[in-house]
Parts: structure tokens; sequence; C-alpha cells
């Protein structure tokens, strides 16, 4: 069973990069030889069928140990498919369906009634339209110089999807804010590629504090804060009274017991997180009072 999940996980990292490699060759106009195509089919069929196997035998597994059909599947899913393969279909799909809300003017996503959004995407703004700037100048003029049919063909259906990304990121950025829950919770996000929930009985403190870090999106320090980072800037400090476990944008489980984060009005968000957690700190007050037994006035007597 363990040499066939670590085979189907070594397939995938194989495979994958290979199969998107024929569908940007056949995009783009390529003929592929025959006997590429025969080789590549079984082995996708192949690779499909041991995964749905095993899918199907870890799931029957994990509903014998008492989970629900469908954490069962989510669980057996997990066990087969890498951590990296699944972050990145997710992201492929929340990009896509982030640029659909975009280009229809939907409102913010995962903002309920009583919830603040606090936009991030402004910050970003000039710097993802330079680089689309590029990508379009890149695109047209490499159009122009490569002579090679096949390599012209695979180029511009590359150029083209890193266009598409850019925009799709952008969008994923505006649709997607920050949120300060009407409890007092927050969620911060970037786009489709991180969803941090932090309770509303987690956050110590919050200032305004304007750094510029130089670490990756989201990367844990030495004094277990993670930067949040908008074109370089990041506008509020929040610490918590314990760390929260969130995962990277790849997969890669972290924990942090601070975040700076950007913020297009820094000012609002202090004053709903600081006005949230008095709320929950009142909330917690009124809860330890009710779980205290009622004073009587009066000591009981001692029987003689």
């Amino acid at each position: 069973m363990n040499a066939l999940r670590k085979a189907v996980r070594w397939s995938f990292a194989a495979l994958v990069p290979g199969e998107l490699v024929l569908v940007l060759s056949v995009a783009g106009g390529v003929r592929i030889a025959p006997a590429v195509r025969l080789a590549m089919e079984p082995a996708v069929l192949t690779l499909a069928a041991a995964a749905a196997a095993l899918i199907c035998l870890d799931h029957r597994r994990h509903r014998r140990a008492g989970l629900g059909s469908r954490a069962a599947f989510v669980a057996a899913i997990a066990d087969t498919v890498p951590a990296p393969v699944r972050k990145l279909t997710t992201h492929e799909v929340f990009l896509f369906t982030s640029f659909l809300r975009w280009a229809a003017r939907r409102g913010p996503h995962g903002v309920r009634d009583g919830d603040l959004p606090v936009p991030y995407a402004p910050g970003q703004t000039a710097t993802m339209y330079g680089f689309l700037f590029v990508c379009v100048v890149e695109t047209v003029g490499l159009a122009f110089v490569i002579p090679w049919p096949v390599v012209h063909a695979v180029t511009l259906v590359l150029d083209i999807w890193g266009c598409y990304f850019v925009i799709a990121l952008h969008a994923s950025c505006v649709v997607r804010p920050h949120v300060i829950g009407a409890d007092g919770s927050l969620r911060l996000r970037y786009g489709a590629l991180l969803d941090i929930r932090i309770p509303a009985g987690r956050v110590a403190s919050v200032r305004r504090e304007q750094k510029f870090p130089d670490g990756k999106l989201a990367v844990v320090d030495k004094n277990g804060v993670a930067d949040m980072a908008v074109a370089g800037r990041t506008t509020v400090l929040v610490e918590l009274t314990e760390p929260v476990r969130f995962v990277r944008a790849l997969g890669k489980p972290a924990e942090a017991r601070a975040f700076r984060f950007y913020a297009e009005d820094p000012a609002a968000v202090v004053t709903a997180l600081k006005a949230g957690a008095v709320a929950a700190a009142g909330d917690r007050t009124r809860e330890t009072a009710a779980l205290q037994p009622a004073a009587t006035g009066h000591r009981p007597s001692a029987e003689a």
C-alpha cells in the first residue's frame, strides 16, 4: 500500500508537467507525434486508475475511523495527492472564479452583513498594471522576433496565459479583501493564495506600523511575525495572545504569533479591531461571571 502510494505521488510529479506541455503544444498548433500520444495516454489512465483505487481504499479506512463521508473523502485526497498539487489546483480554480467575479462586478467574496471589508489591492494596482504592460509588450515582441513556427506557437500560448495570470491575480486580490468580522475576528487574505483566520479572542493588540519587509509572502521570521506585504509595504501590526496556525501558498504549514499586513485605510482597521477586542473581552467576562455560583450572602451553619 505504501509502495503504491509513493509510486502514485512520484507519477503525479512526473506526468502532470508533461501533460501540461502537451496541452500547451496542442493549443499552439504543434503536431504531436503518434508515439508520444500512445505513451502518454496509457500512463495517464494508469495513474488515474491507481489514484482512484487508493482514494477508495483510504476513504473506506477513514470512514471506519469515524469520519463523515465528505471529511473521509478530503482526508483520502490528502493521503494520495501531494500538497503542492492540491494547492496549485485549488489556486487555479479560485483564480478563475475570482476573475469571473471581478469581470461581473459582483461584491467582495466572504463578506457578510456586519463585516468590514479591508481592501489592499489598491496598493499594488500600479505595480500589477506595470507587469501587465511588460507581458503584453513581450507577447507582441516575441510574436515578431521568433521565426520557428513551433517555438512561436508555444511561446505565444505561454505569454497569453501570463497576461491572464497577472489580471486574474489582481482580480482575486480585489474581490478577496481582508475581512474584520462583526464578532471582532480577522480574516487575512492575499487573493486566492492565502486565507488566514484569526478568532477575536486571539487579538491582543493592534497598531499602525509602516514597514518595508523584503521576505516572501507570509514567511514567519525568528520573532514569530509573518509579513503579508503589498508592493513591499505593510501598514498594520496585529499581535496575538497565542500563535495561529495557517497554510502558506504552496501548502506548507506555518505558525505565527503576530501579523504585519497592508491595509488601504489602516486607521479604520485599528479602530474596528480595538472595538472588536473590547467586545470580545466583555463577552468573556460575562461568560465567566455566569459560570460562577451565585453568592448567597451568608455562611451555612455548622452542625453541633
